[in-house]
């Protein structure tokens, strides 16, 4: 979901996907397909083109383009009705095409591969039949690909896990110019929205769900109030370099989304800087991305056997350890490659794969436990409301970024290049050593 777009590594390790197409080219014969940047594994989508010629005796060539803004995609296909063929909106965006007519059902017959999206968790499944009706399931149009929660990156040399056990964190007065916020205007309205109703909560009295998709008038003031409170703890509002910040110890809190915080808390850790990760006790979002095939599509049979393809598990797992956010996939083969036996809790993760894994070590960026899944809640379609909330958005940010904070932006701006070649010279090593320790812990398990 909202990573950085790294142009250079398309252009060099995806030669062969282009952002156009001739169009004397038979359409059958091609796949667009439209997706978040740095958002799918290496060779994956050579590795499909084998599938599908496979599966149909028929090459396809794939148009590759990407979009870094839901909204950007969304207006490509409803005004200016793009032949894409599968994209990969979030779930707000997914509920606005389905109640727009905007999506066509996700075909599962397929000539001589097994349905692998039957391998979508069923508590996955749930969250997404949210966003449609009971006569209409959403999961008939959309299937989840990577999913996760909101909460709280910290460091954890300034501040403690105790500390992050709350959004009032946000608020502390000690934290003050340390603070990093998401640009996200649902994630700040939810979380506002939250922590001004904890005692509300605490009591029973409300809901996480029923909070964070309120637009009462009474709401938005009480949001608009209290994100104008936390304005002068924030640092900045940043839309993707809070976590390059964080993994060079320049701010001590983020509020970011869980596989941001999967890849900082990582990167961090190669330089000696050690980061954690919170979803506090109040609740927060849980979110989703998925697959649909948009109205428009100029090769829906195409698009159906590349959504099947991505839910392979083998597959699912090379996507995860691509970006490091987690499957919708529940296979067996997931959880046994992504527990790590030098963790020292383990998570309740039986709601995702099922009775019997109640104790199991696995990293709580990607894996919440159960009673943190408990107290998080999909932020819904903000609908006929939405201008009044970017307008509260508007007001409460205005230029809140102070000249030392612009140019510590620019500057890690400019170290950009040099920081994700570094990466990937890193990043086989990292998977080297991962694969060595899973090896490991397999062989103490059969000891």
């Amino acid at each position: 979901m909202k990573r950085l777009l790294k142009f250079w590594i398309w252009l060099f390790v995806m030669p062969t996907f282009t952002g156009c197409y001739n169009k004397s080219e038979e359409r059958s014969d091609i796949l667009k397909v439209y997706n978040w940047a740095d958002y799918i594994g290496e060779n994956v989508l050579e590795d499909f083109q084998e599938y599908y010629k496979e599966q149909t005796g028929k090459d396809i060539r794939i148009v590759y383009q990407t979009f870094d803004i839901n909204e950007i995609m969304l207006t490509k296909i409803e005004k200016g009705h793009e032949d894409f063929d599968v994209v990969c909106p979030s779930e707000y965006i997914i509920e606005r095409m389905l109640n727009k007519k905007l999506l066509l059902p996700i075909d599962t017959n397929f000539q001589n591969s097994p349905n692998y999206m039957k391998q979508v968790a069923p508590f996955i499944k749930k969250q997404i039949n949210k966003l449609g009706t009971i006569n209409d399931p959403a999961t008939r149009y959309a299937v989840c690909y990577m999913w996760g929660t909101t909460g709280l990156l910290y460091n954890k040399q300034y501040v403690s896990e105790e500390d992050m056990s709350t959004w009032g964190a946000l608020w502390d007065k000690r934290f003050s110019g340390r603070i990093l916020m998401k640009d996200s205007y649902r994630d700040a309205y939810g979380t506002a929205l939250l922590y001004a109703n904890r005692n509300r909560l605490l009591a029973g009295e409300a809901s996480v769900s029923e909070l964070m998709n309120d637009y009462s008038p009474a709401a938005m003031d009480t949001v608009e109030k209290y994100l104008k409170l936390l304005k002068p703890n924030v640092a900045g509002w940043e839309a993707d370099f809070g976590k390059e910040m964080m993994t060079k110890g320049k701010a001590w809190i983020n509020l970011t989304w869980s596989g941001d915080a999967q890849w900082a808390i990582e990167e961090a850790a190669l330089v000696g800087i050690d980061l954690g990760y919170c979803v506090p006790e109040e609740g927060s979002n849980v979110w989703y991305d998925g697959w649909v095939i948009p109205k428009y599509a100029g090769n829906p049979k195409a698009a159906s056997y590349f959504i099947n393809f991505i839910c392979r598990p083998d597959i699912a797992l090379r996507n995860m350890q691509e970006n490091g956010y987690v499957s919708s996939i529940a296979a067996p083969e997931i959880m046994e490659a992504c527990v790590d036996s030098t963790l020292e809790k383990a998570v309740d993760v039986s709601y995702f794969f099922g009775p019997g894994n109640e104790h199991v070590k696995l990293r709580n960026t990607q894996y919440p436990d159960r009673s943190v899944v408990a107290h998080c809640e999909m932020i819904r379609d903000f609908g006929e409301h939405t201008v009044d909330v970017l307008e509260i958005w508007s007001r409460t940010k205005g230029d809140n970024l102070n000249s030392g904070i612009v140019i510590l932006i620019l500057l890690v701006i400019a170290g950009m290049s040099g920081w994700q070649i570094h990466r990937m010279l890193k990043a086989a090593r990292y998977k080297k050593a991962q694969r060595q320790r899973r090896r490991k812990a397999q062989m103490q398990k059969k000891k």
